[in-house]
């Protein structure tokens, strides 16, 4: 689980990358994430690694690198 967590996590930065700042929905289907698990999965590893930003208000979260 962990090697797919950074896998995950890849796909989900080189995404945010290519794509600049997207909201939850968008950024899973731009990184072919299959589930919300693994889309919130690679999310925790990247603001493990402090290389996420989050902006947004409780209806809609925008996920960008920083």
């Amino acid at each position: 689980m962990f090697e797919k967590a950074g896998e995950i996590a890849g796909a989900i930065w080189n995404a945010l990358n290519e794509n600049g700042a997207l909201n939850a929905k968008d950024l899973k289907k731009a990184a072919k994430v299959k589930s919300d698990k693994e889309l919130f999965l690679g999310l925790g590893w990247l603001l493990r690694e402090d290389k996420l930003s989050v902006a947004g208000d409780e209806k809609e979260t925008v996920f960008g690198l920083k």
